[in-house]
């Protein structure tokens, strides 16, 4: 089982402006993956879903399964609940990146910015930046899924290649394999186009009695979803 914060800085790096771009893009051609992603984005604002990410090593081992809950706000506001097989949690806020391990009563912050370099955050407002920031390619049509195929333009990317595997109307899959070969794939369930979401939803405060890690203090502005 890969240590808690392990799982979070793995989740940040190569998970976290694929889901935004999800949420963002609108992009269109027949009933090809890049449709359904299409569809499924079209005025979307905000998702939730139900989530169970697994990590294969390059050598063919497979890590323990974990399980949550996740909530998306465009532009740039997340938070990713794990449950099991412990519990850990993500808030990106629009400004900063809170990683809370219970466990270890811990939590590290960062600012949002540095996480989402080289990412393809820039087609939140402009769509032109999808095939700027990637290489998109149809990955045609396994598992009853229609997948879409990623690979990052820049010269040092976070992950080798990533896919988007749609079902007729939802993201029901998403893999990606790094540098190393490691390949992460997260199965997605229970979606819910523009929830009412608690207005504390993107917000954390480091409870009392924990170690906080990294700059905590507010220095940039949020960005919440405008209508």
């Amino acid at each position: 089982m890969c240590a808690p914060n392990f799982a979070f800085e793995y989740f940040m790096h190569k998970i976290f402006a694929l889901l935004l771009l999800v949420v963002s893009s609108q992009v269109c051609a027949a009933d090809s993956a890049r449709a359904r992603l299409a569809a499924f984005s079209a005025d979307l604002h905000s998702v939730s879903a139900s989530f169970e990410q697994s990590v294969t090593g390059a050598s063919g081992h497979r890590g323990d399964v974990s399980s949550g809950k996740m909530m998306l706000q465009a532009p740039r506001q997340l938070r990713w609940h794990t449950t099991s097989p412990f519990e850990q949690l993500i808030v990106a806020d629009g400004n900063k990146v809170w990683i809370y391990d219970p466990d270890l009563e811990q939590v590290s912050v960062r600012k949002q910015g540095a996480e989402e370099a080289h990412s393809p955050l820039t087609v939140l407002t402009d769509l032109g930046q999808l095939d700027a920031e990637f290489v998109v390619s149809e990955a045609g049509e396994r598992d009853g899924l229609r997948w879409l195929k990623l690979v990052s333009r820049a010269s040092e990317p976070e992950f080798a290649f990533a896919e988007l595997g749609f079902a007729q109307r939802d993201l029901a899959r998403m893999r990606f394999e790094d540098a190393l070969g490691n390949t992460t794939e997260i199965r997605f369930s229970d979606w819910k186009r523009d929830p009412k979401l608690p207005a504390d939803t993107f917000s954390f405060s480091p409870p009392p009695g924990v170690d906080v890690v990294g700059d905590a203090e507010a220095d940039a502005e949020v960005f919440p979803i405008e209508d």
